[in-house]
């Protein structure tokens, strides 16, 4: 059965459970409601959030809000240009999401809003693997600050924040770059929820892609995911500490 090594050597040179490099610049653009450029080493995702006063047809007279994403992958974004979606006519770029918005919704007091929908739409403009985790990780960012212009307190349950975690030649391995991506036997996406220190998933998507694995090897993915998020929650909260103190 593979085993998780701690010390596996990796293309970057990281430990089997040590995140990319990872960074937050807010408030980039001027008309959104609240942007983010995050960062899982070379990936980058933009991820803007707008506010509409109307929700979905079907929700209106609820007096609940509404939290919806799109992504989208820029032409240039891959070393091979990929072209442009106009619309969300991708089996990939809907799947992609319709997770995020589930990621958000799940820690978002809908009630809280109003009756107003916050779009959060995430930009890849550099890929390296990892693209969805990052604009989940991202997108709850955006929608902070878009939250704060309309809501006294932050209507929130809990943080959400995801990481890729795969089985490469046999190890455990964390946030994965491309290479390791196309080259893993188990594919993984993890979105966990924290609060108060506790956490929760909130989604898993796992994916044998070039062997089988065991439960109990599922068990080894959740739990170095789970301790890589510790440090992604953490730097959400100073990202917005910091955010904070500027204004």
């Amino acid at each position: 059965m593979p085993q998780s090594n701690a010390a596996s050597p990796r293309a970057d040179g990281r430990a089997a459970g040590e995140m990319r490099p990872l960074s937050f610049e807010l408030d980039l653009q001027m008309h959104a409601a609240g942007s983010v450029l995050v960062a899982f080493g070379d990936t980058k995702v933009l991820c803007a959030a707008t506010i509409a006063e109307e929700v979905p047809r079907w929700m209106r007279g609820s007096g609940r809000g509404w939290v919806t994403a799109e992504y989208n992958m820029l032409p240039a974004a891959t070393d091979t240009r990929s072209r442009r979606q106009r619309t969300l006519d991708s089996g990939r770029t809907k799947e992609i999401s319709r997770l995020i918005g589930r990621s958000l919704r799940a820690v978002t007091d809908l009630d809280a809003l109003g009756e107003r929908e916050i779009t959060i739409d995430c930009d890849v403009i550099q890929a390296d693997g990892g693209t969805r985790t990052a604009a989940v990780t991202g997108g709850w960012l955006a929608l902070n600050l878009a939250a704060a212009a309309i809501c006294e307190t932050p209507p929130f349950t809990a943080q959400v924040a995801a990481v890729s975690v795969g089985i490469v030649g046999g190890d455990v391995l964390v946030d994965l770059c491309y290479g390791e991506d196309s080259a893993a036997e188990v594919d993984l996406n993890l979105v966990l929820s924290q609060s108060a220190g506790e956490t929760a998933l909130v989604e898993v998507q796992v994916t044998a892609e070039g062997a089988t694995f065991t439960r109990a090897q599922l068990g080894q993915m959740l739990d170095a995911g789970t301790a890589a998020l510790q440090d992604v929650f953490q730097a959400q909260r100073g990202a917005l500490a910091a955010a904070a103190a500027q204004k």
